[in-house]
């Protein structure tokens, strides 16, 4: 827990219900200990998507399809998600969740290896939805940049590490000090990366919000040093 418990309390005690469909697929995925993003999450995006409108979205990580449901919801009418997963044993139930949703024409799931499919992805996307294998995050960022629209938005979730991204390497358990290493590494790159604009917010688990520059505005900036 990142935030003070009390106060992520009271914002998700403020929060409205999602669709019935949404609704019934989260409590299937928490009594089958199944992580989706959380509530502040769930809201962070929705405002996200009303302001950017994005036409592509692409999702690396697609468990039971809950967020990929819930992006589809609130994205403008004729945009088109690309989700992809490897974990066998989710792809049936995340397809199984689309049908019931009636999305399997907006919503495409790819199975495989993340860094593998965007490779053969082909176009760009105006919005990409970063949640999974946090420490491959590092190792995704060149095809993620790729595949970005400039003017498109990258949200990266869970990138705090539940406090642990501020520790030192040997203040944290051996098994996650490569994870740890690498999401330091990431973070670095969002924020230094010349080709964006990052904010790094206390959000759930942790959120980077980053923006691709425009090519005059990554013009101006040479300019001005």
């Amino acid at each position: 827990m990142i935030v003070d418990e009390r106060i992520v309390t009271f914002i998700n005690s403020l929060e409205t219900e999602n669709s019935e469909i949404l609704e019934a697929i989260e409590r299937e995925a928490l009594d089958s200990y199944v992580p989706i993003i959380r509530k502040e999450m769930q809201s962070f995006l929705k405002v996200l998507l009303t302001i950017q409108k994005p036409m592509r979205i692409l999702e690396v990580g697609t468990a039971v399809g809950f967020s990929a449901l819930l992006m589809s919801e609130n994205a403008p009418d004729g945009c088109k998600i690309t989700t992809i997963e490897n974990y066998e044993k989710r792809i049936p139930i995340a397809r199984e969740n689309f049908r019931r949703a009636r999305k399997e024409e907006q919503i495409t799931l790819i199975e495989g290896d993340a860094l593998e499919v965007m490779k053969t992805l082909k176009g760009s996307y105006d919005f990409i939805f970063m949640d999974a294998a946090k420490g491959q995050y590092i190792h995704y960022f060149p095809e993620v940049m790729r595949l970005l629209e400039p003017g498109g938005t990258l949200v990266s979730d869970n990138v705090l590490q539940d406090g642990d991204i501020i520790e030192s390497r040997f203040a944290v358990e051996r098994r996650n000090r490569t994870i740890h290493s690498r999401m330091r590494e990431y973070l670095y790159e969002l924020k230094h990366n010349e080709q964006l604009i990052t904010a790094i917010l206390p959000l759930g688990d942790g959120a980077a919000v980053s923006t691709k520059k425009r090519k005059e505005e990554t013009w101006q900036d040479t300019q001005n040093y």
